[in-house]
């Protein structure tokens, strides 16, 4: 019997927008029964959302979150040496990146398991394109330190970074510390270091504006409760 595949499944960034989706997700996860998901509970609202036939009583849900322990040995392997397929699925946006689940990916490659990427949005590289910075060499920096000390040396690393060798410096923050986040690199940076905010990627008020710091200072910019990406660059 062959091998099942596990398919990198995106979701979308924002509930309120599922168009961003290519019809090949729906079209996947109507044939795949058996899904690794960060939360069950969005996994199954998500999936009966966007492919209203499927039978989620008769469909299989592993949660591989921050506080559940997969035994892929037992929960995965099994299922791929049976011929049967995997679903992999992100909580939002593309698996892996800037999300959990390259484990699962590297122990499928370990096993010889095909891997099969399905395309969709993230909001990382919408951010980038839609910049004006450097899309040829960025570098994304995930969460930075929570520690105030630590966050603000980080900051003024990416800087040096970003001006020395021009390479965008993406990150992002908690939406609830996303406002002190913004204060630390106002206070930090450099006049004339671009920042790019992207807010709420595809949402009703998505809002993506690249201006120097010492322009940002002069606007009224509140960030709370909102996923946000930062970019610096020179």
């Amino acid at each position: 019997m062959n091998k099942g595949k596990l398919f990198l499944i995106p979701t979308t960034i924002n509930e309120e927008n599922n168009n961003t989706l290519s019809p090949l997700i729906s079209e996947h996860i109507s044939k795949i029964n058996i899904f690794i998901v960060e939360k069950v509970r969005t996994s199954r609202r998500f999936i009966k959302k966007i492919c209203q036939q499927k039978n989620i009583d008769k469909t299989t849900f592993y949660p591989y979150g921050k506080h559940d322990e997969i035994n892929l040995d037992k929960d995965f392997l099994p299922h791929i040496l049976n011929g049967k397929d995997v679903g992999l699925l992100s909580e939002c946006g593309i698996p892996c990146v800037a999300d959990p689940g390259s484990d699962i990916v590297k122990y499928a490659h370990e096993f010889d398991i095909e891997v099969i990427p399905i395309s969709g949005p993230s909001s990382i590289f919408l951010a980038i394109m839609s910049s004006g910075m450097n899309g040829q060499q960025f570098t994304f920096n995930g969460y930075l330190p929570i520690e105030s000390k630590i966050r603000k040396r980080k900051i003024q690393e990416l800087e040096r970074i970003a001006f020395k060798k021009n390479i965008s410096q993406i990150f992002i923050e908690t939406p609830y510390r996303n406002q002190i986040l913004f204060q630390d690199i106002l206070k930090i940076c450099k006049q004339n270091t671009r920042l790019c905010i992207a807010s709420n990627i595809y949402g009703s008020d998505q809002k993506i504006r690249t201006l120097n710091i010492e322009q940002w200072k002069n606007t009224n910019t509140k960030l709370h409760k909102k996923p946000i990406v930062f970019i610096i660059g020179a």
